[in-house]
């Protein structure tokens, strides 16, 4: 299965007519991410897994 971080790099590098397609709850935190980090997995994976979790308060 793949992971946040190769998700959102096959759909950065994806051909223009393509039509794939991330879910929003993939590209909305990693869009939030320096571009320097947006190369580094880690950060990718932990970016997204924070947005997944509920809201306390």
């Amino acid at each position: 299965m793949k992971d946040a971080f190769d998700q959102w790099s096959e759909w950065e590098n994806k051909l223009l007519q393509s039509e794939l397609a991330i879910p929003v709850e993939i590209w909305r935190p990693i869009s939030r991410l320096s571009i320097e980090d947006r190369l580094v997995r880690q950060k990718v994976n932990e970016a997204v897994a924070r947005h997944k979790e509920p809201d306390v308060g």
